[in-house]
């Protein structure tokens, strides 16, 4: 077992055992194991969520840098963790009963324990640009939104603009560098150069596991962990303190195609470590129940969620800016692979997330994008078709699970559906499946060409 213990008031000396990791939380200092970076100042300026909400700040924090800071590959079965998160709160009994915990484990696999401790400090307390006050300020948005950068957000905010012409709204990103933030920049702004300044405020948090330096009251290990599943709760919870400083009924945004949200394995062989549940319904359900729980009512919205994302891209409301601002998005697993054998950076085009976006770029006539690796040159398919090397694992599973027949019950294959959606759900997979289908056999040449014929 990984155990860590959380500390927002670092004066107050400790006598905890050496295996006890710390994550000290201190925003803009050196001592602080829980890092922002340099932007942590700008990204917490003008703004201050309720003690509740900054409570479930700090948990999204800490459980990522936990989640990156515990190998997977040190376990039995090089997969499943056990790590105990020892967070400081306003009121314990709420966060028992909140059972966060359950939600963690559906999310990344592991075995998690959330124990809540007394705390009168607030986390945002002496943080640098935080108002001040003994009351929430908002940033005077009408709803906060995800924005990763990726081609799913980029059209859900370009929706949410064009829906109500007089809708503000702040987008929230998370990042630790990289092509990610790069793009999310880029967009920003593109879409403030649009709709101007007046429309859209961006909150980019940068956060990570500290690196060790003479600070530190105790530095964490060096070795990272690259899964990263618990990435969606800092992401929500980061949003949800947002929301949460402008009012309960604040709505988050949360832009996700319903077909990579169920994501259901596409082969057996892919349940568990290959099948993410970023966003699955389930895992949102007992999020918006744990944050109800603790005192944060803010709904948490996803329009899309029975919408594949070919459908997204072919209802959106202003698609002559969507197509412009398309190959500006990265949706991309691993956008730095890359530059490691000498290609372009971005969207690499063999991960599973790259073939969903081509496949939905088809489905509306705008698959003209240039990517690292082009699933129908027959060059790049030596290596992609090639069993024995890793790159080409999720075009090969997508083979396999796309062109096959696939009974009804595999949409649980990933966890549960909320009662009552899962008919809803059923076909939005399955529409899925066909934009990839009809992609594949409609551009597919030489020896992908022949094995999708044989599989049809």
């Amino acid at each position: 077992m990984t155990q860590f213990l959380i500390r927002t008031d670092m004066a107050t000396p400790v006598d905890e055992p050496e295996e006890v990791q710390f994550l000290d939380w201190a925003p803009s200092r050196t001592a602080a194991t829980l890092q922002t970076g340099d932007t942590g100042q700008e990204f917490f300026a003008g703004w201050r969520p309720p003690r509740q909400a900054a409570d479930l700040l700090l948990f999204g924090a800490a459980v990522y840098c936990a989640d990156k800071t515990t190998l997977r590959r040190q376990t039995v079965d090089s997969w499943t963790r056990e790590i105990t998160v020892r967070l400081p709160v306003a009121d314990v009994a709420v966060w028992v009963n909140a059972n966060f915990a359950s939600a963690m484990n559906f999310l990344t696999g592991d075995r998690w324990s959330i124990d809540p401790y007394q705390s009168a400090k607030d986390p945002v307390t002496d943080v640098p640009g935080v108002p001040i006050l003994d009351r929430a300020v908002g940033l005077g948005v009408d709803g906060v939104c995800l924005f990763s950068g990726g081609l799913d957000s980029l059209c859900g905010v370009i929706d949410l603009l064009e829906e109500d012409l007089h809708r503000r709204l702040c987008l929230v990103s998370h990042n630790e560098g990289g092509q990610a933030s790069t793009a999310q920049k880029v967009i920003f702004d593109e879409l403030t150069a649009h709709y101007g300044t007046d429309r859209i405020v961006r909150r980019a948090l940068y956060l990570r596991p500290a690196p060790a330096n003479s600070s530190q009251a105790r530095p964490l290990p060096r070795s990272r962990e690259n899964t990263t599943r618990s990435r969606s709760m800092l992401f929500l919870s980061t949003a949800l303190a947002l929301a949460a400083a402008s009012g309960p009924d604040t709505p988050v945004y949360v832009p996700e195609n319903g077909f990579i949200g169920v994501n259901v394995p596409l082969t057996r062989a892919r349940v568990g470590s290959a099948s993410t549940r970023t966003t699955h319904p389930h895992f949102m359900q007992q999020l918006v129940k744990g944050a109800a729980a603790i005192g944060v009512q803010n709904p948490v919205l996803n329009p899309y969620r029975f919408r594949t994302k070919g459908e997204m891209l072919a209802h959106s409301r202003n698609p002559a800016l969507l197509r412009r601002l398309a190959g500006q998005s990265v949706s991309c697993s691993h956008p730095e692979t890359a530059r490691y054998v000498g290609r372009k950076q971005g969207n690499c085009g063999y991960c599973f997330p790259c073939l969903i976006r081509r496949a939905s770029l088809a489905h509306v006539g705008w698959d003209d994008e240039q990517y690292a690796w082009d699933i129908f040159d027959e060059q790049d398919q030596e290596v992609l078709l090639d069993r024995g090397r890793v790159r080409g694992s999720d075009l090969r599973a997508v083979l396999a699970g796309v062109l096959t027949e696939r009974p009804d019950r595999d949409l649980l294959r990933n966890g549960p559906i909320p009662r009552g959606e899962r008919s809803a759900f059923t076909s939005v997979w399955r529409r899925g499946l066909t934009e990839l289908r009809a992609w594949l056999i409609a551009d597919a040449r030489g020896e992908l060409g022949q094995l999708v014929r044989a599989l049809r």
